[in-house]
């Protein structure tokens, strides 16, 4: 055999050996080969838009393919949730997703989506506790005693912002209005910013909301926390009390911020995200971002992120039945 036919048997058993590798490894080779988006389904300017803005940055300068942050707001995140649910699972359309992506399922009587089987969790990138907010120059933004007081004599005068109908910010406020045994007018918005800033111009009294979007606000004078949704107060937010220390006990939400792929993405693909993910939130520089917007880092196994889920469909699909809160 001469050489040149020994160089071509080696060079079609190589292309043989090619073709013959499993599609998921060839994939994961691969990946990513072209821009990912991540598509957050609220509005600029709140928590998840920080945390997807701020992993997305950090996945680009890991993977060396650019992560588009994609915003589509609407309807307590259903809006961006459908379209990453309809996506290729292919990698290449991730969801950041928060506490409303489970609470929606119980909420809504028809989300258009499977929590469990319409998508593939990767990590959850941090969490936080929910919190009350008011505009500082009403004159029962002393205290959270005080402004239940308000609330008590003025039944129905007083509105309490959200993100919208069914998302975490709604759901933790029907919980402290329950548990504090107050009427308040409910004022869904698209995200929490712009519900934040009507705070701010005096439009809406208060909102629920979470710290990395309210703390800029609230350093500046312009909003003041009156209590956090947590068992006990955040190291990271040692001054806020919790809602049990104003009086009004049970009332322990936190939201959590992950990226999630869609339902049957290749694991070799699930796998490199993930590791990606770990290594973006252990990094010194993203862990000193999430500590000075009062989130604590925490991320997880894709199995155990889908046990989370299905503990928290479990649980929304509870409180929303106590509640005696309508489906929408």
């Amino acid at each position: 055999m001469t050489i040149r036919s020994m160089a071509r048997l080696a060079l079609l058993a190589a292309l043989a050996f090619g073709t013959c590798l499993p599609a998921p490894l060839v994939v994961a080779q691969d990946y990513p080969s072209k821009p990912i988006r991540l598509i957050v389904p609220f509005a600029a300017g709140g928590g998840s838009d920080f945390v997807g803005r701020l992993i997305g940055l950090k996945l680009t300068e890991q993977m060396g393919q650019t992560v588009v942050v994609d915003n589509r707001p609407g309807a307590a995140s259903l809006v961006g949730t459908q379209i990453v649910a309809r996506a290729a699972p292919d990698g290449y359309t991730l969801l950041l997703a928060d506490s409303g992506f489970t609470i929606n399922i119980a909420f809504f009587k028809d989300p258009q989506y499977d929590a469990l089987k319409d998508f593939d969790p990767i990590s959850v990138v941090a969490e936080t506790p929910y919190i009350l907010v008011v505009n500082p120059g009403l004159p029962y933004a002393t205290s959270l005693k005080d402004f239940i007081a308000a609330a008590k004599a003025q039944p129905g005068k007083l509105t309490l912002g959200s993100a919208g109908s069914g998302s975490g910010t709604h759901m933790t406020g029907e919980l402290f209005r329950l548990r504090a045994g107050i009427n308040m007018t409910h004022v869904p918005y698209k995200s929490v910013g712009p519900a934040m800033s009507d705070v701010v111009a005096g439009q809406i009294q208060s909102t629920m909301s979470t710290a990395p979007v309210s703390l800029p606000l609230v350093k500046a004078g312009r909003l003041k926390i009156l209590a956090a949704a947590a068992p006990t107060r955040s190291r990271l937010l040692p001054d806020v009390p919790t809602f049990a220390e104003g009086g009004v006990s049970d009332v322990n939400v936190s939201n959590w911020y992950s990226v999630m792929s869609v339902g049957g993405t290749p694991k070799p693909v699930i796998k490199r995200l993930h590791d990606e993910i770990a290594r973006a939130v252990a990094s010194p520089d993203m862990r000193e971002r999430l500590a000075a917007s009062a989130l604590e880092p925490a991320p997880n196994t894709p199995e155990q992120f889908r046990k989370k889920v299905a503990d928290e469909l479990q649980r929304w699909e509870r409180v929303i039945k106590d509640a005696g809160i309508r489906q929408e």
